[in-house]
């Protein structure tokens, strides 16, 4: 990087020491370069006017020129305010301050034209424009002006939107000829990008919106393409690290089980993962596969005819699950599956007794068990196998990367590992932050699934929703109801668990109806004791907390109703909704919430509504809640993205991951003298960050 740019900020004229620690603390700016990247996340069109009149229903900031023509103190107490009347040719209309009018006062000369930007609200029934900002006429008026975030601490010290905007353009002045050059022309050229420092000088001061625009593009172009880079080349390593156990065979197992034992004919999306996971096998590479599928799209099955390859190849298998009650379950399903095959079946989680763990241990060891399945418990380094080949983990994002890599250590070479994940992400999302991971998708469901009807109810509508429920009971169905909380909250006016199961026994009384109850805080022993009853038909209703968000099938059941549902994210939501749909008959998800709930908690309720499609649902999540609260916040360093957007850039995300992996097929070592910036960048990028992607 050029000298100039890795200058410590506070060597910045208008800085120094105290505002550069403030910078270094608030936003992370350590020097020029890193100021000049600090990019603007919005622009004022200043030379844009709008009239007083114009300004009734407005749904945006405005800009007036015009006089205040008088001003007063309103109020009293903590209601004081400070209230100035602003007219122009067409009206007037109240500009008012909450705070800081005493300097206000002394700033504002009355009937003299100024210009005034704000947004327009209503207040105790009128129009006026809470805090704007006021300029002379012969400052302002005729700039496409940049807005950066600060910070309370920042403005207070002069370093607001403004305050920033003076401090890059100080360094602006410094910079022609400064900037390196990191693309090749001909990538440049070929996506009608500008250059750099052309994209770095606009994107800062652009006097168009067409400036801002190029300058973005070229900028965020660039964000995602070194990240795609990065991606492709830590995967290339990888795999030309890591040697794997070649598993040629498929195995009579394996053949017996697919064409004698499977009750219905795969799904073509199945087919087509189970030969991506098969090439896999016989590459002597190490597999680390990401298999993606909406719930009840069949991932399990896959997961199984996996294992049974392993199997076939003389190897062990294991299956691990971040819950008992699902450990349990597959345990239960694989089990009877394997039971005509003389396919030994294990289950070790928290609650197996000690002497059982013994005899489990050996049979381990001595390879008696063929697939061990369990929770967290088959990481402790007394779980030894004879020759473990397959890791399958369900529901990866339960698990940290520490506690996965442990199953490597499992064999001396490390075992081939895929992991399953029920929540649909977002096809940008999988670029990026599993790029460098084989990325399968099983994309359709088994045929002859009825597609689940979704309702919104809000709270009035409970009777009926109860009528509702008595109805599809006596049709000898049953019903889940699932609360957010298990004990009521002292802050929050949400329906609780106990107070609801209580409700429930009320309306629903024996001996006419059974209920069973669910939530996190009970007994390993105590959960599956009333899973159990609601599995076998013994209860009707089952209240529950999300302990039964992932796993738990039970066709019989035909209605899921989600209590306070605005307090789910969709993600959640609907995965709650895959616990019904799985039987032949017509299932329902009534999403219950409060009279009032906020646009984004309605957008949310009107999306489940309309789709069961998870990936479509995922992408509209992946707008409301952004990658690092979908991801979550301990995976999500590497979308630490200053430009990019990955829920509004997917086409840039798609575009620059091609332009990619083009450069590496036509140059492989990134050695020719026109990749000169890229191999740059790259090397910085690959010794700064930590590989999130590998599984290990």
């Amino acid at each position: 990087m050029n000298n100039l740019l890795i200058t410590p900020i506070e060597f910045l004229k208008g800085v120094g020491p105290k505002k550069a620690d403030l910078l270094k603390k608030e936003l992370r700016i350590f020097t020029f370069n890193d100021l000049l990247t600090y990019f603007p996340f919005r622009y004022i069109d200043r030379s844009q006017f709008h009239k007083v009149s114009d300004l009734i229903g407005l749904n945006g900031p405005a800009q007036l020129k015009g006089k205040i023509v008088g001003m007063m103190d309103v109020g009293s107490g903590r209601g004081k305010r400070l209230t100035a009347q602003f007219q122009d040719e067409s009206g007037m209309i109240n500009l008012v301050w909450f705070k800081g009018a005493g300097w206000i006062k002394k700033s504002i000369k009355i009937n003299e034209e100024i210009i005034v930007y704000g947004r327009p609200k209503q207040f105790g029934g009128k129009w006026n424009i809470p805090h704007p900002e006021m300029s002379s006429v012969k400052i302002t008026g005729d700039k496409f002006q940049p807005v950066y975030s600060s910070t309370e601490l920042l403005s207070i010290n002069g370093m607001d939107t403004k305050g920033i905007e003076k401090l890059t353009g100080v360094l602006l002045d410094q910079i022609h000829g400064q900037i390196e050059e990191l693309l090749p022309e001909s990538v440049i050229q070929g996506n009608r990008l500008i250059g750099r420092e052309q994209a770095i000088l606009k994107v800062h001061r652009p006097k168009t919106e067409q400036d801002a625009q190029e300058a973005r593009l070229r900028l965020k172009f660039e964000e995602l393409f070194f990240l795609q880079m990065e991606l492709l080349v830590r995967k290339k390593i990888t795999i030309q690290k890591s040697k794997g156990v070649r598993m040629a065979e498929v195995g009579d197992v394996f053949n017996d089980f697919y064409k004698n034992h499977i009750p219905f004919e795969l799904t073509g999306a199945q087919k087509k993962v189970l030969k991506e996971i098969r090439q896999d096998l016989n590459t002597g590479h190490h597999m680390n596969r990401l298999l993606q599928g909406d719930v009840g799209s069949g991932k399990t099955l896959v997961a199984l005819l996996t294992m049974l390859l392993g199997i076939g190849n003389g190897f062990q298998a294991a299956l691990m699950a971040p819950t008992e009650i699902l450990a349990i379950q597959h345990n239960e399903s694989i089990s009877e599956m394997m039971e005509k095959l003389d396919i030994k079946v294990a289950l070790l989680t928290g609650s197996t007794k000690k002497k059982d763990r013994i005899v489990l241990h050996e049979k381990l060891q001595s390879g008696e068990i063929d697939i061990l399945i369990g929770t967290h418990a088959l990481l402790e380094d007394v779980v030894q196998f004879k020759n473990l080949g397959i890791v399958v983990i369900d529901e990866q994002h339960r698990f940290g990367v520490a506690q996965r890599a442990r199953m490597w250590k499992k064999n001396d070479l490390p075992p081939h590992v895929l992991i399953m994940t029920a929540t649909p992400i977002p096809r940008t999302l999988a670029m990026t932050f599993y790029g460098d991971l084989d990325v399968s998708v099983i994309d359709e469901l088994p045929p002859g699934r009825k597609p689940i009807t979704t309702l919104h109810r809000y709270d009035n509508y409970r009777l009926r929703v109860f009528g509702f429920m008595k109805e599809e009971i006596a049709k000898g169905r049953q019903v889940y109801i699932v609360y957010p909380l298990i004990n009521e909250s002292k802050t929050l006016d949400f329906n609780n668990l106990m107070d609801g199961f209580e409700a429930i026994k009320r309306t629903f009384p024996m001996p006419d109806f059974h209920v069973s109850i669910v939530h996190g805080q009970m007994k390993p022993a105590d959960k599956e004791f009333e899973m159990n009853r609601f599995i076998k038909g013994e209860t009707q209703i089952m209240v529950a907390t999300t302990v039964i968000e992932v796993g738990v099938n039970v066709p019989n059941a035909s209605v899921m109703i989600i209590e306070s549902a605005e307090r789910f994210g969709l993600s959640q939501l609907h995965q709650l909704r895959g616990r019904v749909g799985r039987g032949a008959e017509q299932s329902y998800c009534i999403l219950m919430t409060g009279d009032e709930i906020s646009k984004d908690s309605l957008k949310r309720m009107k999306t489940m509504v309309k789709t069961n499609d998870g990936f479509e649902i995922a992408e509209v999540d992946l707008q409301l809640r952004g990658p690092g609260d979908l991801l979550g916040t301990q995976q999500s360093g590497i979308l630490d993205l200053k430009i990019a957007n990955l829920s509004t850039d997917s086409q840039i995300v798609g575009l620059a991951r091609e332009v990619a992996k083009s450069i590496l097929i036509k140059d492989p070592a990134i050695e020719m003298k026109e990749h000169k910036g890229i191999r740059s960048k790259l090397t910085q990028m690959l010794k700064s960050r930590p590989n999130w992607g590998r599984i290990a």
